[in-house]
């Protein structure tokens, strides 16, 4: 990108409209799967630290799973307390920390992700069906060029 496109008016300002319209996009999505997913008896946090932990079979440390989910302890906490009552998550003691514990889905954990999982990507699908595949890989690519360089740059991701 030239330094003559980056202190072009018109570049600037369509720049701003793309990311004025990833907000309003976002908000939108997400609002439509918090909606979703409370009439499945869950919420969009809950499902986030399923998918986390989904991703971590081994299971994560309460403090990798806040860092994974860039919240705090505190929110954290409370949604693992839920899932342990109601037995989809574990608790386990870390070897050699008496500090620390290891959080896992238990096989209900799992197979009750693993539904909601599959509810919520036909959703994303449909929601986002305007889209073509082609759209949707250069979409993609774009915004992986624009967080390769705000990384670069030290911005926080």
């Amino acid at each position: 990108m030239s330094m003559m496109e980056r202190s072009d008016p018109a570049v600037s300002k369509a720049r701003l409209r793309l990311w004025l319209r990833l907000l309003a996009v976002t908000r939108m999505v997400e609002g439509e799967l918090r909606e979703r997913l409370r009439g499945l008896e869950t919420t969009l946090p809950r499902f986030d630290v399923m998918a986390a932990l989904s991703r971590a079979p081994d299971g994560l440390k309460m403090t990798e799973l806040s860092n994974v989910l860039r919240v705090s302890n505190g929110n954290v906490t409370g949604i693992v307390d839920r899932l342990e009552a109601e037995g989809l998550a574990v608790r386990l003691p870390v070897e050699g920390d008496r500090r620390a514990m290891l959080v896992r889905l238990t096989p209900q954990g799992t197979a009750d992700f693993t539904r909601l999982a599959a509810a919520h990507e036909a959703w994303v699908d449909q929601l986002l069906g305007a889209v073509s595949h082609w759209e949707a890989e250069h979409l993609i690519e774009q915004l992986k060029a624009v967080r390769d360089d705000l990384a670069q740059r030290g911005t926080r991701e």
